[in-house]
């Protein structure tokens, strides 16, 4: 079985030493880069199973690396982690809203570090594996085999936790699900995020499915709670 490949961007030659030494020891292939440019071009060449960008780079950032993958076709849904300042939570969210699928405090654990990215590999295959049917509700549709969401027969472009969150609330439609139920359920159980990383990936999925995402007919949220998907009215859009 080949080993999965990760790549990584980090300018900081010790952190990245500490990166590829601990990711290589448990099981991973990694590749590293000192800059974004760098790792855009070998991207041309390779594809990964998984970014780990750090923000924080000269020339081009951490954060337009992650726009630029979630815009390449061949990179689109391949899961990105990013690593940002502790305080810095404009960084966690832009890097959420633009398609990033967990991110990493600085400075971090070892520990943790590895623990995300087995987290993460593991969503990915239990969603490869049980992904075998076509969920329809009201206008939207997903294909699970193919990981992809239409609304009204239009492709929409959601990466991986956007999708594991709508296709999550859908099965679950009626039933008020709490912040931590989909953290645990969409994250893993050893992640160790916010609740407010949930927040962030509903209303960037409320701007795509929803006709008018300040009044949302498909995702309810519930005060104090979490969310709900609408199993009263939808359908008959």
């Amino acid at each position: 079985m080949s080993k999965q490949i990760i790549f990584t961007v980090e300018d900081e030659a010790h952190i990245q030493q500490l990166i590829k030494y601990n990711l290589e020891a448990n099981g991973y292939k990694v590749l590293t880069f000192d800059t974004g440019e760098q790792l855009l071009e070998e991207c041309k060449r390779t594809v990964p199973d998984l970014f780990l960008l750090d923000i924080m780079l000269p020339g081009v950032d951490g954060l337009e690396v992650c726009r630029q993958l979630r815009q390449n076709l061949q990179t689109k849904s391949i899961p990105v982690i990013i690593l940002t300042a502790k305080n810095e939570e404009f960084d966690k969210v832009l890097g959420l809203e633009l398609g990033a699928d967990d991110y990493i405090t600085k400075p971090f654990s070892v520990r943790e570090l590895v623990a995300r990215v087995k987290a993460l590999f593991r969503r990915v295959n239990l969603s490869n594996q049980n992904d075998s049917e076509i969920i329809s509700y009201g206008n939207i549709t997903i294909d699970c085999s193919r990981r992809e969401v239409f609304k009204d027969n239009k492709l929409l472009d959601l990466p991986l936790k956007e999708f594991e969150l709508l296709k999550l609330l859908i099965l679950n439609r009626g039933k008020v699900l709490s912040r931590e139920i989909l953290l645990e359920k969409v994250w893993g159980f050893d992640y160790y995020g916010e609740t407010r990383t949930v927040d962030v990936h509903i209303r960037y999925l409320r701007q795509k499915i929803e006709d008018d995402d300040s009044n949302p007919v498909y995702i309810e949220t519930i005060r104090g709670i979490g969310y709900r998907f609408n199993d009263k009215g939808a359908v008959n859009k």
